[in-house]
């Protein structure tokens, strides 16, 4: 199964920046054991939101929002999507992941749908 790994948005990674050269060197061999591992299937991180925007629909209009956005901690900063054979495998993985902010972080994991599972809501 496939899962994506969410890194949450903090006020550090909100701020905008790169992180320290330590973390990075850390999160590289991390990527690599998960390479070595056969799980990883991309990876990336994403710009501070107030260089984003939303599109908000409500049937044919569209409401365009420039970040930044509230709420930080619902946010992504950056991701990852693995191959493992179920949610355990990925909690073991996360929890062996560096810490990916300064402070605080949190990372999720969410099931992906994969094209069997819409040929069985047909």
């Amino acid at each position: 199964m496939r899962v994506m790994v969410i890194v949450k948005a903090t006020e550090d990674s909100e701020a905008g920046g790169m992180p320290p050269a330590e973390l990075l060197a850390d999160m590289g061999a991390f990527n690599q054991a998960l390479i070595d591992a056969g799980l990883f299937v991309d990876a990336g991180g994403v710009k501070e939101t107030r260089k984003g925007a939303r599109v908000a629909f409500s049937g044919k209009d569209r409401t365009v929002a420039k970040g930044p956005f509230p709420n930080i901690n619902e946010l992504a900063a950056g991701y990852w999507i693995w191959r493992v054979k179920d949610l355990d495998e990925a909690i073991e993985w996360v929890k062996r992941c560096p810490n990916p902010m300064p402070g605080p972080s949190v990372i999720e994991i969410r099931e992906m749908f994969e094209m069997g599972d819409f040929d069985e809501a047909k």
